[in-house]
């Protein structure tokens, strides 16, 4: 059960941290995801309403060696996470189509921790949250002193993070057979350099209990033919090989973020390339998302999805409330929240006094963390509108 203090609407609000060991008993309705649109971001990192960054799955050479490459990687620095382009193509798609009220516009990685909280023990992590014409906006919080060190690993770090990226290279290619890159100097089934500001991005609608959510988020890449919607969707992963039970047991953990992060995109398959300690890639495994799930139960540890989606209904829910009843208190509808994920504890909630929100905003034509665009759109120029149901 939440609680919350209207006598001050500063106070954190807390969310208890859900008992793993129950049956969930809330039959929580779920949505196929429905793709809105997507688009592209270039190798300089511009945003395009394209398909130029697609890219077609093609099984990759056994052995390969997921360093190649290593010291010619363009790695975009890590960020605020901003919504930026999702709003624009969230936007787009609302003035070419209508669709119900959607009470979350979020990218995917947001909604995945959201979802996966039930069962991480280790590490918190904070949502700055806004409320428009009653729409939750989610943005991750990052501090300073995280961007620092994503942006400052050690080069075993970097390494196994690259290992990842190469995996993609070997396994996607620009048009759906293989292109040919002989004469290049390059082993065999070697897609390109990796420049990690290109990326593809889709776009979707679904809904998780009776709350309908738009969420956006990277595709690796499809599987024969792209249709315009996710159903040829593939997502790339990749492991250390499995040698024993620990190592399986660890696997089993890791198949919890795979099945979320590929569900929520409505993507139906998952290829994971196993590698050695020394990044050779040693096997291939492909999964159906929606069986993963089957894969776990019944095991030590085992995660249940449902249990994940209940929270995330409350979680979802309970933010919706604390936010309407500041609004009722008289709190301005251009404000910014905070949800901080605490392991073993829960989510606090609580606004944001004036100092965090301008640190929010950081100095950017911005309201809160949304673009000024977005905001004028939304509201009108230079009004601060938040509709609440009564």
């Amino acid at each position: 059960m939440s609680s919350y203090n209207n006598e001050d609407p500063a106070a954190p609000t807390l969310l208890p941290y859900p008992d793993t060991s129950r049956t969930p008993t809330a039959q929580i309705q779920l949505q196929q995801p429905v793709q809105l649109t997507s688009f592209s971001y270039s190798e300089n990192r511009e945003f395009e309403f394209s398909d130029s960054a697609l890219r077609y799955y093609v099984d990759p050479p056994p052995g390969a060696r997921l360093d190649f490459g290593f010291s010619r990687w363009i790695r975009r620095p890590e960020d605020k996470g901003r919504i930026d382009s999702l709003l624009r193509a969230y936007s787009r798609a609302k003035r070419e189509s209508t669709f119900g009220e959607i009470g979350v516009v979020s990218w995917r990685g947001v909604m995945t921790k959201i979802l996966t909280a039930p069962y991480e023990a280790r590490d918190g992590w904070e949502l700055n949250v806004m409320f428009v014409n009653g729409t939750m906006y989610f943005e991750e919080h990052l501090s300073d002193e995280q961007l620092r060190a994503k942006n400052n690993m050690t080069h075993r770090q970097s390494l196994m993070c690259y290992y990842g990226y190469a995996f993609e290279s070997y396994c996607t290619s620009p048009t759906p057979t293989r292109t040919n890159r002989e004469g290049r100097g390059d082993p065999a089934g070697w897609g390109g350099d990796i420049n990690t500001n290109v990326q593809w991005c889709s776009v979707v609608k679904s809904k998780i209990g009776n709350i309908r959510v738009v969420i956006g988020g990277e595709v690796d890449c499809v599987r024969g033919k792209y249709t315009g919607q996710p159903d040829t969707f593939v997502e790339l992963k990749t492991s250390q090989e499995i040698r024993n039970e620990q190592d399986a047991a660890r696997f089993e953990k890791k198949l919890l973020k795979f099945y979320f992060q590929s569900f929520l995109l409505g993507v139906p398959n998952i290829v994971v390339g196993f590698r050695t300690h020394t990044g050779v890639l040693s096997a291939l495994q492909q999964f159906q998302t929606v069986q993963l799930p089957r894969l776990v139960r019944g095991k030590p540890g085992a995660w249940n999805p449902m249990l994940c989606f209940e929270w995330g209904n409350e979680l979802l829910s309970f933010i919706k409330s604390a936010i309407e009843a500041d609004i009722r208190e008289g709190v301005s509808a251009d404000s910014v929240w905070r949800a901080s994920f605490v392991p073993g504890k829960g989510v606090l909630f609580r606004k944001l006094d004036q100092a965090a929100a301008d640190e929010v905003s950081g100095g950017e034509d911005r309201i809160g963390f949304l673009p000024s665009w977005y905001w004028r759109e939304n509201t009108g120029e230079g009004q601060v509108v938040g509709r609440i149901e009564y």
